[in-house]
């Protein structure tokens, strides 16, 4: 009996088949560039609310022009700079991203338009004097210059996978463009070397609170024969001073535009903050501890809605701050067209302030993703516990600096709560090690490699140096970058005269 002859494909199958893998790769595309397609659907509704708000008068293309830079400023921000807020909760895997970026979209935009305008200064920070600047042509040169140089560095530093200071990027951009309209003199380098200082001050002040919390949570609980006991004596004063130190923190920075708060009032309400939480949680933690084992993973449960609400609170927070590095230069160049004044404050119109907060939003939903994961989980692992003592370290630190009157950048200070976190982990565990060995219970590796090799490689699974060398130097070129991009393009726009004032 002969074998049946084999099955052969019809053209049709082959057919099918190719308009299946045509059809795939057609999704795939469209996949790839819906995020862009709503960005530039974005940006322009942004120019075409400006242009009816501001109506067709003097400079109304100018307006437009910057509304839409002011729009991509924002998109960027969005996108490179909330990652460090919600970073802990993801990399914990305390929230899913995708619920992660919803919240942090909502508080964000709920702090830039609630606590974001009023007025902000029309010259980032006091960077350049625009009194200096030969006419208002050549300052809104300066700012449109300024403007679309930070959110290129910042789209640039988004695709590389680097968290960059969007607030360094502005001043960097600002501080290009006026040197390019007015020379060196035009610059207040007082405030250049405040930020020069920041760079070191901002991740290692994050960096040693962070670490700090962590020891103490580590040796007075983690390291505790009874952890549950230990736990129900000290987390309740930990959730204390995680609300006292949020209180202060939103005084100091996230309310700061609606209410003037002196920074002794901040503390005081801050202290009583904590000893009301304190004493309010006493009762609850002890309930969560009689359902909790005595296992190290289970105490992080503790700390689930702490490191939630903490950076909420973070967003809300940066969303009424850092709206103004998309919207400053944005109101400046307004005031000047609109009204003709230069320099001092100006009030914000509220369809700028709008743009600023919708931008960062959509940002962030659009490509904040591929930044929470790159800071949540490939710097170092985080568990709750760790991901609870970033979050505290980010607003302690911007508590201590401003009491002591140091300039801190709210991403540097994310980050080096993070490299805090790991290198206090490889410290304890190169001790742990150590102990081992002194006491003839070191374990003998499945693979021979001398010690050397086998602390190296745990300290790179502990913290990826890779990462901390690409972030310390894209911080490092950031201002430089900018300035250098912003002063070509103030040079070039000048040369075309494109920008001309009555």
């Amino acid at each position: 009996m002969t074998a049946p002859a084999p099955l052969k494909k019809t053209a049709l199958d082959k057919d099918i088949k190719k308009l299946a893998g045509i059809e795939a790769a057609t999704q795939e595309r469209a996949r790839r560039f819906l995020p862009a397609s709503m960005a530039l659907l974005f940006l322009v509704v942004a120019g075409f609310a400006a242009f009816l708000m501001s109506g067709i008068g003097v400079g109304w293309a100018i307006i437009v022009s910057a509304a839409v830079i002011g729009g991509y400023m924002a998109l960027n921000i969005g996108a490179n700079d909330v990652a460090n807020n919600m970073s802990p909760a993801v990399g914990s895997r305390t929230l899913t991203i995708g619920v992660a970026v919803s919240i942090a979209a909502v508080c964000e935009a709920a702090g830039a338009i609630i606590a974001g305008g009023d007025v902000v200064a029309t010259v980032a920070s006091g960077i350049i004097r625009p009194e200096l600047l030969p006419g208002n042509d050549t300052f809104v040169v300066a700012m449109l210059a300024a403007l679309f140089a930070a959110a290129l560095w910042l789209n640039l530093a988004t695709a590389l996978g680097a968290p960059v200071s969007t607030t360094h990027s502005i001043i960097g951009g600002v501080l290009g463009g006026g040197i390019a309209m007015a020379g060196l003199g035009a610059a207040d380098w007082a405030v250049v070397a405040r930020i020069v200082a920041s760079w070191v001050i901002s991740p290692v002040l994050g960096g040693l609170v962070a670490a700090a919390v962590l020891g103490y949570i580590k040796f007075t609980i983690l390291y505790a024969d009874d952890k549950l006991e230990q736990a129900r004596r000290r987390v309740p004063l930990l959730l204390g001073i995680m609300a006292g130190a949020f209180t202060s923190y939103l005084l100091v920075k996230g309310l700061s535009k609606l209410v003037s708060v002196p920074l002794w009032t901040a503390l005081l309400v801050g202290c009583i903050t904590l000893l009301l939480v304190q004493a309010l949680m006493r009762p609850v933690v002890a309930r969560q501890v009689a359902t909790l084992s005595g296992r190290t993973h289970s105490v992080g449960e503790l700390f689930t809605w702490p490191v939630i609400g903490g950076a909420a609170l973070l967003s809300f927070a940066h969303g009424s701050n850092d709206v103004a590095n998309a919207i400053g230069p944005l109101a400046a160049i307004y005031s000047v067209v609109a009204e003709g004044e230069l320099g001092g404050r100006t009030q914000v119109p509220y369809w700028a302030l709008l743009t600023g907060a919708l931008g960062i939003s959509v940002g962030l939903l659009l490509y904040g993703p591929k930044l929470i994961k790159v800071v949540g989980s490939q710097i170092t692992k985080l568990n709750r516990v760790r991901a609870f003592c970033v979050t505290l370290a980010a607003a302690i630190t911007v508590i201590i600096a401003s009491s002591l009157g140091l300039p801190v950048s709210s991403t540097h200070t994310a980050i080096g709560a993070l490299f805090g976190v790991g290198f206090l982990r490889e410290y304890l565990e190169k001790r742990r090690q150590d102990s081992a060995a002194q006491n003839g219970a070191a374990s003998r590796p499945p693979v021979e490699l001398p010690p050397e090799a086998l602390l190296k490689a745990r300290r790179r699974y502990l913290v990826r140096r890779s990462h901390v060398l690409n972030i310390v130097a894209a911080w490092v070129i950031t201002v430089p970058a900018t300035a250098t991009m912003a002063g070509l393009m103030a040079l070039g726009l000048r040369a075309t005269g494109l920008v001309q004032l009555p």
